[in-house]
């Protein structure tokens, strides 16, 4: 994914507005700031811009993040949806609920590209047609249908452009109903073999079991002392 920053590290975390904002400087740089049109902006005092402004603009206690989890904050929060929760993931959760599947809305647009030999998924196409489905007051269902839709398109995408037929699923974000069936769906239909959790889950709760299979790995090639 094309990297972003976190204006507050870990705070952005809990607040999904802050996501959104570092998104959204991405794309706008400082302009973003003039924007009285976005709600979102709102949600912040006039202290909490300045020193937003600045942080970003220093890029200090700003991380940078290629996430597909706090990508769904921000659209969250540009939505409107939530601009704060109170446990991880809670935003994208939200965003799945809010899905109508009966929309019919079609997916948001995006780009891949090459840059430094990598493979880059930029989602600023998909961003800038959030922003005007929320400025023209589209339903939320309509803008979380065409979000999902377009995180499905990525994943054929990027497996059409690699080319290995054995495709895996995994991380946190794969704990959502809609990305994980669609996603099996699609790359079936395009001829990939796709594998993903079925008894451990793809979260955090699976990196436990993974840290003991590399530890044990590693176990093996140790020498035994005499």
């Amino acid at each position: 994914m094309r990297p972003f920053r976190l204006p507050g590290g870990e705070r952005a975390v809990k607040e999904p507005r802050r996501a959104a904002l570092g998104l959204l400087y991405e794309i706008y740089g400082d302009a973003v700031f003039e924007q009285t049109n976005l709600s979102l902006l709102n949600t912040f005092n006039a202290q909490e811009r300045g020193v937003l402004r600045t942080i970003l603009e220093l890029h200090c206690n700003t991380p940078v993040t290629t996430s597909a989890g706090r990508l769904f904050d921000a659209v969250v929060a540009i939505a409107g949806l939530r601009q704060f929760v109170q446990f991880e993931e809670q935003a994208a959760m939200e965003l799945e609920f809010a899905l109508d599947d009966h929309a019919d809305a079609g997916a948001y647009p995006f780009t891949l590209r090459e840059q430094n030999h990598l493979l880059v998924i930029d989602w600023e196409p998909m961003i800038r047609a959030v922003v005007a489905d929320v400025q023209r007051q589209a339903p939320i269902g309509w803008i979380a249908e065409q979000f999902h839709a377009a995180l499905v398109d990525m994943i054929v995408a990027v497996a059409q452009r690699i080319g290995e037929e054995r495709v895996v699923l995994t991380g946190g974000c794969f704990q959502n109903k809609y990305l994980i069936e669609h996603a099996v769906q699609r790359l079936r239909a395009a001829g990939f073999h796709p594998y993903w959790h079925q008894r451990v889950p793809p979260n955090d709760g699976g990196i436990a079991l993974g840290q003991a299979v590399a530890a044990a790995a590693g176990m093996r090639h140790v020498p035994e002392q005499g």
